[in-house]
């Protein structure tokens, strides 16, 4: 009975702060200046992809600026890999099995890089988050500007993260991060998690192709999400946040995007798609500022922020697209739990921080 009552009180406590609104204001920061630049340019449908370049930011949050500046450029090469490939297969209308093989593919090859180089929020799934959502919405530009905007997004993330440096100027010649190493007992892990990732990435995007989902991608992003645990109760209660804190992050989405009382207000052209842009800013800060604390929470912002990304990239049913996000998400979720028990090592897996610093996967 004490460990069932001490995983539900684990689910639901709040971690200690750490600076989180510092962290939480870089983010915001590096979101919000070229979204509003690109809703100032008359092009909110491009929000999408500059706010995938700019989810650099949330990686090496408490480190020294220079062991930071490393970190976010390994992000960088993960964020835009996934842009990159999701914009090619949208340009050559590669969807369906394409994007489930291909993701999950690269779902596996990216679990081995992030454990190499250590990624923190660790595993691949910002990238493989990017990949799904950039070849599920049509390419209204030529590929190289969307990746474009993608790098310069993620460029301005450098600076953000950095820019602290300028004040005191301080190098700490003691700050490094050494890569683990490639051989014996590593790689024998390694090769095991990213089976793993490959496993359930491919199983819940078959499971959305095979039921006419629209999103599939949507379930592949949330299978990886307990394999970032650094062991089974962590993984399940990662799921179990990840459903929960995407139901109630589906509430603010409803309210935001159904019609309601605010519907028989004068209109203004234009007017919907910065209102939309706003949010995404604001729900960006507030998922950064639980990020560490109680994924959950964050998930709760991190919802809309998705959601409204896309709405603002292909307008679709709110309805629609309010229901399968729901789905998609306890089907990947679900699927990803029943991987890390099913495929396990020998040995323990390759190391991942704790649930309180793993951060938003």
């Amino acid at each position: 009975m004490r460990p069932v009552l001490s995983h539900f009180r684990q689910l639901h406590s709040l971690g200690p702060a750490n600076n989180d609104h510092v962290s939480a204001l870089r983010v915001a920061i590096s979101v919000a200046v070229p979204s509003l630049l690109l809703l100032l340019g008359g092009r909110p449908d491009l929000i999408t992809y500059a706010v995938f370049g700019a989810l650099t930011g949330m990686y090496g949050r408490n480190e020294p600026h220079q062991l930071r500046l490393r970190h976010q450029l390994q992000a960088a090469l993960v964020l835009l890999s996934g842009v990159a490939v999701g914009v090619f297969l949208s340009v050559n209308h590669l969807h369906s099995w394409w994007l489930v093989g291909v993701e999950a593919i690269l779902a596996g090859v990216g679990s081995v890089y992030s454990d190499r180089v250590r990624l923190k929020p660790n595993g691949p799934f910002f990238g493989i988050l990017a990949l799904g959502a950039c070849a599920s919405v049509p390419t209204a530009v030529p590929w190289y500007v969307a990746l474009l905007i993608a790098a310069a997004s993620a460029g301005f993330s450098l600076f953000v993260g950095f820019g602290g440096w300028i004040r005191g100027r301080a190098w700490d010649p003691g700050a490094t991060r050494k890569a683990a190493r490639l051989q014996g007992r590593f790689r024998q892990r390694a090769v095991v998690h990213a089976a793993r990732y490959t496993a359930a990435v491919g199983a819940a995007g078959a499971v959305g192709v095979l039921t006419g989902s629209g999103h599939p991608h949507w379930a592949m992003a949330a299978a990886a999400v307990p394999l970032a645990g650094a062991d089974l109760p962590s993984s399940v209660h990662r799921g179990i946040h990840r459903i929960i804190g995407t139901l109630l992050g589906l509430v603010i989405v409803a309210v935001v995007l159904l019609p309601g009382p605010w519907a028989l207000l004068p209109h203004f052209p234009g007017a919907e798609a910065a209102v939309l842009a706003v949010l995404v800013i604001v729900f960006q800060f507030t998922t950064e500022l639980f990020m560490a604390r109680h994924y959950g929470l964050a998930m709760v912002s991190f919802t809309p922020v998705i959601l409204l990304m896309t709405q603002l990239a292909a307008p679709a049913d709110p309805v629609v697209l309010i229901t399968e996000r729901g789905v998609e998400t306890a089907v990947g979720a679900v699927t990803g739990i029943l991987v890390v028990v099913f495929i396990r090592s020998r040995r323990s897996p390759p190391p991942a921080p704790s649930a309180s610093s793993a951060g938003l996967q």
